[in-house]
């Protein structure tokens, strides 16, 4: 028997975001039916075609699976969902744009800095019970107020993601809500739902989230915010220093909220990082070191309130205990030696980045990209455009693994295109975009 959970929206996009924020919450239970297409269709008032993209969309995203001929149903676990792996299978021969990865040649050559992290160990090794390295965290400290962070206890994490969900798991409970940005990072999605927390989308444009969203979701209740700094993934947003402004006002009538920063940026964007941290009385902001200089280091520095700061460190503590010391003082040794130039890294990536955007402009394809390694191209249909950019020899990625509730997009990787890639792949590019023909014979 179908669940009787009223089928609403106007759209395929707007009929998945509903159903799954209703899996979200608790709803829609695993294992409840969805009723039939065209049941759906006539509930919300679209045609059976567009309900059935919504279907689509569940399944894409792993919210629902197909039982043969029982219908539809939502996922046993749709928690342990992985966004990555709604990936493109890419052929032999294709360029695969796809991955998110930085540039290899643009990463810094580790032999030095693992060469002095091996003598640092050998004179004095970390045993159980050592506390982070301490020149890192006076590095880090030094960096993050030149960056105008307010000065706060530091932590070392294994990335990004590590340090978020320690985070949350210290201040948040299943069923909380937490305000993300739509379209956002995609493991960032996966860790809301694995957690049992409610995404409440906001929309991005250049200058970052809008606040017209951001008021809507402190409004509504949620428990936490997370905002990518820049280089927002897959946008390359960048927040603004106007646009801060706007973000902190809003924030700082609700002191209570979390505030969780993404600063992956650093070192290779060039545009100025503007915080928000300490606007609210529990804010974490984590900057990575995954994409300037490599993601096998699996190293991020965090810093915020005591409180929550403390609460992560216990967390770290009872499950991984700590991050690698000779990881530590390989990246210790990174910026102490400056081996990352930021600026010419940022300006290869700009080159490559707004080359693409301003020639699909020039072929009138609308595209973003204001810092980082991706470009964000809005499409009518991603499974086709991704089908017909492979015909073509260009992988993307299908923007599904990135929105809950913005439209179709694809996102195009632009890390090792050289300049001159940028025509062919532009003119591919919006060919496949391009409706296909109609008529009797198309």
């Amino acid at each position: 028997m179908s669940e009787r959970y009223p089928i609403a929206g106007g759209t395929a996009s707007e009929i998945a975001g509903g159903i799954e924020v209703a899996v979200s919450s608790g709803r829609l239970r695993p294992g409840t039916m969805l009723p039939p297409v065209r049941e759906a269709a006539t509930q919300a008032g679209v045609s059976p075609g567009t309900a059935a993209a919504a279907y689509r969309l569940l399944r894409e995203r792993g919210i629902v699976e197909t039982a043969g001929r029982r219908g539809t149903r939502v996922r046993p676990r749709p928690a342990s969902t992985v966004r990555e792996e709604i990936r493109v299978e890419v052929p032999a021969g294709v360029r695969d744009l796809s991955r998110g990865n930085p540039d290899p040649a643009l990463l810094p050559p580790l032999h030095e800095a693992l060469a002095a992290a091996a003598r640092a160990h050998e004179e004095c090794p970390a045993m159980y019970g050592t506390g982070d390295d301490d020149e890192l965290l006076a590095l880090a400290a030094e960096r993050l107020r030149a960056d105008g962070v307010p000065e706060a206890p530091l932590a070392v994490t294994s990335a990004t993601l590590s340090a978020v969900e320690r985070v949350l798991l210290a201040r948040l409970r299943p069923g909380d809500s937490i305000a993300v940005e739509d379209p956002g990072w995609t493991s960032l999605l996966d860790l809301v739902t694995a957690l049992g927390l409610r995404a409440v989308p906001m929309r991005v444009d250049d200058d970052g989230p809008l606040p017209v969203d951001l008021d809507r979701a402190l409004r509504s209740g949620v428990r936490a915010v997370v905002i990518t700094a820049r280089a927002q993934n897959p946008t390359g947003a960048v927040v603004s220093a106007a646009r801060a402004g706007e973000l902190r006002a809003l924030l700082a009538a609700y002191p209570d909220v979390l505030l969780v920063e993404d600063d992956h940026g650093d070192g290779f964007v060039d545009l100025p990082l503007t915080p928000l941290a300490g606007v609210t009385e529990h804010w974490v902001l984590v900057r990575s070191t995954a994409k300037a200089y490599g993601p096998d280091l699996r190293l991020a520095v965090v810093t915020g309130d005591p409180i929550t700061m403390d609460r992560l460190r216990g967390r770290q503590r009872i499950s991984a205990g700590w991050v690698s010391h000779l990881l530590q003082r390989a990246v210790a040794h990174l910026w102490r030696t400056d081996a990352v130039d930021t600026r010419a890294v940022a300006s290869a990536y700009a080159r490559r980045r707004d080359g693409l955007v301003a020639a699909l402009a020039e072929r009138g394809v609308p595209a973003y990209g204001r810092s980082g390694l991706n470009v964000w191209i809005p499409v009518a249909d991603e499974a086709a455009a991704v089908t017909r950019l492979l015909a073509r020899g260009w992988a993307a990625a299908p923007g599904a693994r990135n929105r809950i509730a913005s439209p179709p997009a694809l996102r195009v990787t632009i890390s090792t295109l050289a300049e001159s890639d940028l025509p062919a792949l532009a003119t591919d590019l919006a060919t496949a975009l391009r409706p296909p023909p109609t008529g009797r014979y198309g």
